[in-house]
């Protein structure tokens, strides 16, 4: 088996596969499935953020604390977590791809365009960035 390539997992991905995997594409669970077996999966720190905050309001009920939900889909996937470096801060703010001015999703998205991977996302917004490679289905 050849060298795989990381892929960067949207917030949606990682809710969806630890709450309802049914929501998950037989393409994206595959996807997913092969990246957290081999070590090449990947999320940005702001997804933990994204999580926390979604918990916190009350939109979402994972039934547990913030802290320990994370922590199990961090390791229960293997992720690594990436942190926002400068390079990624400045993709975010500069990349004239992006067609929508939500934070998060712009970093998530140049997590991706930094690390030249493929994101894991249902999210048309994201899927219509120019330059994205975007696994779903």
């Amino acid at each position: 088996m050849g060298i795989r390539e990381m892929i960067v997992l949207d917030t949606c991905a990682m809710i969806f596969d630890a709450l309802d995997p049914n929501r998950l594409g037989r393409r994206a669970r595959k996807e997913m499935d092969a990246a957290s077996g081999n070590g090449t999966a990947a999320c940005s720190d702001i997804s933990l953020w994204e999580i926390a905050m979604l918990v916190a309001k009350g939109r979402l009920d994972p039934g547990t604390d913030a802290i320990t939900f994370t922590d199990l889909l961090v390791t229960s996937r293997n992720l690594k977590v990436m942190p926002i470096t400068p390079e990624i801060a400045h993709l975010s703010a500069s990349y004239r791809g992006f067609t929508h001015a939500d934070p998060a999703d712009r970093i998530i998205a140049s997590t991706a365009l930094f690390m030249k991977a493929p994101l894991l996302t249902p999210d048309a917004r994201l899927r219509a960035v120019k330059g994205l490679r975007v696994l779903w289905g």
